[in-house]
């Protein structure tokens, strides 16, 4: 039940030595507030990364092709060699944690190799499988993406990113069904994309044409060549036993020592999720670290003025002990008074930080870096509010407890 007697009686204590618990106070309200900025800050830089990789298969990985460091059943050193149709099915047959396998190759962007009557620019040109859209999901804003149809029979068609349509339809023309020429050639546009990750493979999907890959492959007399493999693995494979599999298969196709370390490039997905993973774990830990021990400064701080607050009221204190008052309402008392300096500085600081990281959130919403909506959760709030009572009830631990030592006639013979 509240005592309102107790309340006020706590207030006139804290209001009567105002300067100091204004100062210590200030402690323990920086130490929370900043507590709460880094926590935010933490939580803003952690939902941009996300932000960035968002739709992208974090169980992926990519192959190309190297010149090989070292000699091999006769071939020299620096020998340079491709990866082929052939492979896919090679790698299908021999790694079977596999769950997608997706071929790419590249056009290049020479200058103005789109164009739409009198519309032209210089813009990336691939070609994919289906297959390809689930490892970098492409959202889709108009139309459809290439599927198993368009590759089995070669259909001239192509899929362009927002910023080519914005390019080649300036009017907000409906682009499906229409045609424009990739490198000379005329493809029906039936879809446009919009990328949901920074991630770009190949150049900026905004500004990319896609073709499907077998299409690509006749149209420019590129033969049976593959320039990339993007693979995934399946649930519950690691990445890297599957990127270790597919390598010594090529190796083993290709006649490249097992040995060299570079002639198959890679660059795996799955580690590059872990180290944000690791680094938002430690940023985490260093901020509540830090913001702990900064509200275990002001806590010191509350600690001493609790102290003084005492020695000032020993007179007093000895006289509710004459008048019959137990040692555990003199323990109380101090204690109560210590959590409430203490809250009341640290809910100040928690508001004020919350307040602040609205404020700054609503200034990101139109950005695209690397912080997004900085804020903290209702768990880390009332874990903050928790941690306030603890450094509170400590902080007073020791005044009260020479507050309680204190002997009645000795304390009424104190001037």
């Amino acid at each position: 039940m509240f005592d309102l007697d107790r309340f006020q009686e706590i207030w006139i204590t804290i209001t009567h030595n105002k300067s100091r618990s204004v100062l210590t106070a200030f402690g323990v309200f920086w130490g929370m507030f900043m507590l709460v900025a880094m926590v935010g800050a933490g939580v803003a830089l952690e939902r941009g990364i996300s932000s960035q990789v968002e739709g992208f298969a974090t169980n992926s990985c990519f192959i190309w092709e190297n010149r090989t460091s070292e000699p091999y059943k006769g071939f020299r050193k620096g020998r340079q060699w491709e990866m082929r149709n052939r492979d896919i099915v090679l790698l299908q047959q021999n790694v079977p944690e596999l769950q997608y396998i997706a071929p790419v190759i590249f056009g290049g962007n020479s200058e103005n190799n789109v164009l739409r009557d009198d519309k032209s620019g210089a813009f990336n040109i691939k070609g994919n499988y289906p297959s390809y859209n689930d490892i970098d999901n492409q959202k889709i804003v108009k139309g459809r993406y290439i599927n198993d149809i368009d590759i089995a029979e070669k259909r001239k068609v192509c899929v362009i990113g927002e910023r080519v349509y914005e390019v080649m339809f300036p009017h907000n023309e409906d682009p499906l069904g229409k045609n424009i020429q990739v490198n000379g050639i005329y493809f029906t546009v039936i879809g446009v994309t919009r990328s949901t990750t920074n991630i770009n493979i190949g150049g900026d999907s905004q500004e990319t044409v896609v073709l499907p890959f077998t299409t690509m492959q006749q149209a420019f007399n590129m033969g049976d060549r593959v320039h990339f493999l993007a693979i995934t693995a399946q649930p519950g494979i690691k990445v890297k036993v599957v990127e270790e599999k597919v390598k010594a298969v090529l190796k083993q196709a290709h006649d490249i020592s097992p040995d060299d370390k570079t002639a198959v490039g890679g660059m795996n997905i799955e580690d590059q999720f872990t180290m944000f993973l690791y680094l938002g774990i430690g940023i985490a830990s260093l901020i509540w670290i830090v913001g702990t021990g900064t509200l275990l400064a002001g806590a010191v701080g509350v600690s001493n003025i609790m102290l003084v607050t005492v020695k000032e009221r020993t007179r007093e204190i000895g006289i509710r002990r004459a008048l019959g008052a137990t040692p555990s309402n003199i323990v109380g008392q101090i204690l109560t008074e210590s959590v409430v300096l203490t809250m009341l500085a640290g809910v100040t600081g928690l508001m004020l930080g919350v307040g602040l990281l609205s404020l700054i959130g609503k200034m990101l919403e139109q950005s695209d870096g690397m912080f997004k909506d900085p804020q903290i959760s209702f768990g880390v709030g009332v874990g903050a509010l928790v941690i306030l009572v603890v450094i509170g009830a400590l902080a007073g631990f020791i005044p009260a407890n020479r507050a309680m030592k204190i002997k009645p006639i000795e304390a009424i013979r104190e001037e």
